[in-house]
């Protein structure tokens, strides 16, 4: 009777796919005969892998990174979403016997319900000399493990709603689904074969009755002794390299030293499959070191090389800035591209190699991208380096939020308090204090400290999602890195350097006038008079405030637009309300979640906020967008170009506000970023329809709704007039005026920004963009 229960989810399961398939809206295109017939009336680009053609993508189990590998769900999602000729791949595991399945491990403790199916199974194995303790796929039948178990997510970081579902996959059931190409990696051929398990003959019946493309195996032994039973035609062989300090069971050597000799490879396979760190390896610091000549020496051979280990939400290194489609470029080169990846991602496998490697560029759209802090996801923000890095990065309009001295120098920092954003604590701690108009929590603020005293402390990068084991890190050896930058200097580079303009925040302004003495809106209107942007600039001016009083005071200038910042997660805004705004601005910055509603990991719906204020010819941006995979909920299977993607595609802002520009611009100008497939083979970037997600889980599982959230009211927004800047106190030391541009400090921006280019060359290298 369970069989039939699960079963019966199965069906219900099926039938819910035609919401899921919504959930993308669905990446390929479709074909009038196979996706090589389709792509052969578009001019074959010659790519820099053995065989010139594009590399292959060949997800681990399917799409496994979301749904539990090898089940249904994997399967069907990683053919829908990636490019079209996307392959498979089953690691083989045998039963006691002799039947096949595909599972990553010969142990079925994390990826099945076996504990508790068998709770007293657990068995001590003696596995290539370790003891190993678990359930094993040897210790039950090919029957026990087709019909008796069902699949788990094995990672624990990977949505568990689709747990207890799908029946574990076997070599022939996965044919079914129409795999445009298997590949089937042998695993532990010599240990089955001191159990009696015939792992050769299982596979030569298996390549008999199905079409087997690449067969693979770390055994040389295994593969000495397939490769005269292989039809070289049709299944290519490919040796595997584990861990370069682990012993290759038939010659005792090191997969290290094996390495050395790819000539004597070639006599038993026709290409390798190798973990990423052997073409990049990693340092001990989690940065990227000299790349190997791995590739370019197994392809001088004829060998094909194919790459493995990719994961959007495994952190490898630093280098990438959390956005996974930038490791896999990194393996394209214009001179030696890998020949494939295994992934557990494919769908961004695929829009990094059919999007966004070279020549696949489209000129970017209307749509912008906005700096936060500048490349606040790379070197600490608001510095010179990381407004240098935003414009290197694509960014069209870039950010300085003004803060003040106690000495009235107007600067860039995205919060008065400058506990988290510098080394402040280190020498102002005294000077910590309690300001519940600004924040709740105690900080150091710039209004406390002059200019002069500022400048002796550094920048400290702010990471907001690491943990206690250092993971999420931004860019940590550059944490204390770039220079301070005063407002006058900020808008001499960004007048020379934006592409479209300028946004300037100002927050505090009441505050700051009525308790400190601080005009913060009169220094903004004289330091953007004084660099000839007040009227008739070549450059977009957006003044952008969450205070309606502070924008009125820029009302009467035309040549300034207005951006009313909505700080608080609304759920809709009335008709009254937008009319109110109107009053004051031409622009509405909203949170993302009041855009697109969350509910544990998963997207719920989208509210009416952005149709009911582009109805009133409102133009409206989105903030606040990060890499980091642990901010993204599971619809974006961890890929923050997917995002990204959503909220200009299917939400359709005019703009996004981003700790990482690099990301944003490499969507926006991609060949694949329009809904309508332009490139090579039909594919383009997935687009998440909010709530599919969600709705395609069966009620029993659904995360509890989130609490409904409030609309936006006219007396929000109404803000009573500023109060005039009282006379300002004397300060304790002798005042320290913003240096004219240039002044000594702005003579070193352009040398300090020079630093940044080559110091974010060293790190983000990566071929083809």
């Amino acid at each position: 009777m369970g069989i039939e229960y699960i079963w019966q989810d199965m069906n219900k399961m099926i039938r819910g796919l035609i919401f899921i398939s919504l959930l993308f809206h669905c990446a390929v295109a479709k074909h009038h005969g196979s996706p090589q017939t389709a792509a052969s009336a578009v001019p074959a680009r010659k790519w820099p892998t053995l065989s010139g053609n594009q590399p292959l993508v060949i997800g681990r189990g399917g799409l496994s990174g979301l749904f539990p590998e090898g089940s249904e769900l994997a399967i069907q999602m990683g053919q829908s979403f990636s490019v079209p000729n996307v392959g498979f791949l089953c690691n083989l595991q045998m039963s006691k016997d002799g039947g096949g399945v595909c599972i990553s491990d010969i142990k079925l403790d994390n990826a099945t319900n076996i504990a508790a199916f068998d709770p007293d199974g657990q068995k001590t194995i003696n596995f290539y000399g370790k003891q190993l303790t678990g359930w094993f796929t040897v210790s039950y039948t090919a029957d026990v493990l087709y019909q008796k178990l069902t699949l788990s997510q094995s990672i624990f970081s990977r949505p568990d709603q689709y747990d207890g579902i799908f029946s574990i996959a076997s070599p022939d059931s996965v044919q079914g689904y129409n795999i445009a190409i298997f590949w089937l990696n042998v695993q532990y051929e010599a240990f089955y074969a001191q159990l009696g398990i015939k792992v050769v003959d299982y596979v030569l019946d298996t390549l008999s009755a199905m079409k087997v493309d690449f067969l693979s195996s770390a055994e040389i032994g295994f593969l000495k002794t397939i490769n005269g039973l292989v039809k070289k035609t049709t299944t290519k062989v490919i040796f595997q390299f584990l861990a370069a300090t682990d012993i290759e069971p038939t010659t005792k050597q090191t997969y290290g030293t094996i390495v050395k000799d790819l000539a004597a490879i070639k006599s038993y396979a026709s290409g390798i499959m190798v973990p990423k760190d052997y073409i990049w390896p990693v340092k001990p610091d989690k940065y990227l070191g000299p790349p190997s000549t791995l590739v370019a020496d197994a392809h001088k051979l004829g060998l094909e090389v194919y790459v493995y280990g990719f994961s959007n939400d495994i952190i490898s290194n630093y280098n990438y800035s959390y956005d996974p489609s930038m490791e896999y470029l990194q393996f394209i080169s214009n001179t030696d591209s890998v020949d494939g990846f295994i992934t557990d991602f494919p769908s961004t496998a695929s829009e990094a190699v059919a999007c966004l490697s070279n020549n696949n560029k489209r000129n970017k759209g209307p749509s912008l991208v906005i700096s936060h802090n500048g490349a606040a996801g790379i070197y600490p923000g608001s510095t010179d380096l990381a407004y240098q890095q935003a414009i290197d990065d694509g960014a069209d309009i870039v950010d300085c939020s003004v803060q003040m001295t106690k000495d009235g120098v107007a600067f860039c920092m995205g919060s008065a308090d400058l506990m988290a954003s510098t080394t402040a604590m280190t020498k102002f701690l005294p000077l910590t204090s309690s300001v519940p108009e600004i924040q709740s929590q105690k900080g150091i603020f710039s209004f406390d400290l002059t200019w002069t005293e500022i400048q002796t402390l550094r920048p400290q990068m702010v990471s907001p999602f690491a943990d206690n084991t250092g993971n999420f890190l931004r860019n940590p050896a550059y944490k204390n890195s770039g220079n301070f930058v005063t407002l006058a200097e900020f808008l001499e580079f960004a007048k020379a350097k934006a592409p479209v303009g300028i946004l300037i925040d100002i927050q505090n302004a009441a505050y700051l006038a009525s308790n400190k003495g601080l005009d913060i809106v009169g220094s903004v209107s004289n330091a953007l008079s004084n660099a000839t942007l007040d009227k008739n600039s070549t450059k977009q001016v957006l003044i952008q405030s969450p205070d309606t009083a502070v924008l009125a005071k820029f009302k009467d200038n035309p040549s300034y637009k207005k951006v009313y910042l909505i700080e608080d997660v609304i759920g809709d805004v009335p008709k009254q309300t937008v009319d109110e705004i109107k009053k004051y601005a031409d622009t509405v910055n909203l949170p993302k979640t009041s855009i697109i509603r969350v509910s544990n990991f998963f997207t719920t719906d989208m509210t009416n906020v952005v149709r009911e204020m582009k109805a009133a010819n409102l133009t409206v941006f989105a903030h606040l967008m990060k890499n980091e995979y642990s901010t993204l909920p599971f619809d974006y299977v961890a890929d923050p170009l997917l995002e990204i993607g959503t909220f200009f595609q299917v939400v359709k802002v005019d703009g996004i506000v981003t700790d990482f520009p690099g990301s944003a611009n490499r969507f926006l100008r991609s060949a694949c970023s329009d809904s309508v497939p332009s490139s090579p083979g039909g594919f383009t970037f997935v687009q998440v329809n909010p709530g599919d997600l969600l709705n395609s889980l069966d009620p029993s599982v659904k995360p509890p709704a989130g609490s409904p959230r409030p609309a936006l009211e006219v007396s929000e927004v109404v803000e009573p007039p500023l109060p005039a800047a009282i006379s300002p106190p004397k300060a304790d030391a002798p005042m320290a005026a913003a240096p004219a541009a240039p002044s000594s400090h702005s003579a070193t921006w352009t040398n300090a920004a020079s630093l940044g280019v080559t110091l974010a060359a060293s790190m983000l290298v990566f071929a083809a963009l």
